[in-house]
């Protein structure tokens, strides 16, 4: 697990994940992945914690393979968000990330996933801190003006 000290708060713990996104095979509208986590019963984006000395991108595209049994095309870096877990802070940084192979296999730490429109993803996230980030994703994915 990937600490970093900080001044005021000791150790925080250092994660990360995707916001992952894909295509819809039957109506090519955009969809967006949930997972289910059975130890939280809670829906979220897939994340985790970060290996000792792993890099944070390659951490969150790992988690994402673990977690859905996706592989994933990363994009900008979303916003962060930082909360206390056990005690401790701890900081998720989240990319936007297309998700391009894979089928899910239910797993230890995943037991289902939901692929949503976004606005249903939205109103399904367990942590309205989650939510925000439907918003910061579709903000990198309208084209430039």
């Amino acid at each position: 697990m990937r600490t970093t000290r900080t001044a005021r708060s000791g150790l925080t713990v250092e994660a990360a994940g995707c916001v992952l996104w894909r295509r819809s095979p039957v109506t090519a509208e955009l969809e967006l992945c949930l997972v289910h986590r059975p130890k939280y019963d809670d829906w979220s984006w897939p994340k985790g914690k970060l290996k000792r000395g792993e890099d944070a991108l390659a951490g969150a595209l790992r988690e994402v393979a673990e977690e859905t049994g996706y592989t994933a095309v990363p994009a900008a870096e979303l916003p962060s968000t930082r909360y206390l877990a056990n005690g401790h802070p701890k900081r998720v940084r989240y990319w936007a990330a297309e998700a391009v192979s894979g089928t899910f296999a239910p797993n230890d730490e995943v037991d289902r996933v939901l692929w949503l429109p976004p606005d249903a993803a939205r109103r399904h996230l367990t942590s309205p801190m989650d939510a925000g980030l439907v918003d910061a994703l579709l903000d990198t994915l309208r084209p430039a003006r």
